[in-house]
C-alpha cells in the first residue's frame, strides 16, 4: 500500500493533499511553496521563496526517512521564467551535486501568490 507523510516542520496541504506519499521506496512530494511553517507567511522575494520551498520539502524529506540528495525528479513551476537562472543558483547549492532529473515551467498563477512551488520525486534511502 502506501503511506501518507506529515509533518509540522513543512506548511501543512492547502488543500485536500498530503505533504508526501511513500510507495513502496518512492517518495512522492507535493509542491512546496515559501511559505514558512511557523508563522505561515510567505518569504519575501524569489530567491527567499526558493530557499523556503527547498527548506520545505527537505522537510517532507526528512519526515519520510530521506534527504534532498536522494531525489530523482523535480518539477519547478516559476511565475517568470526569467527568474530561472538565479533559482538554479540557489537549486544546485541545496542539491549539492545532486543532478536529478527536472522540468521546470512558467505557469499562470501559484497558491497564495508565490513566485516558485516545487516538487520531487525521491528514494526512500
Amino acid at each position: 500500500m502506501f503511506k501518507i507523510v506529515k509533518t509540522d516542520k513543512a506548511p501543512s496541504a492547502l488543500g485536500h493533499y498530503s505533504q508526501a506519499i511513500i510507495v513502496n521506496n518512492f517518495i512522492f512530494c507535493s509542491g512546496q511553496i515559501g511559505v514558512e511553517p511557523k508563522s505561515g507567511q510567505l518569504s519575501e522575494g524569489i530567491e527567499k521563496q526558493t530557499e523556503q520551498s527547498l527548506k520545505n520539502l527537505e522537510a517532507v524529506l526528512t519526515e519520510a526517512g530521506s534527504e534532498l540528495k536522494d531525489i530523482v525528479k523535480t518539477t519547478i513551476y516559476l511565475k517568470n521564467i526569467s527568474d530561472f537562472p538565479k533559482i538554479n543558483e540557489i537549486y544546485a547549492e541545496f542539491l549539492n551535486g545532486n543532478r536529478p532529473a527536472r522540468a521546470t515551467v512558467e505557469v499562470a498563477n501559484l497558491p497564495k501568490g508565490a513566485l516558485i512551488e516545487i516538487e520531487a520525486v525521491a528514494v526512500k534511502n
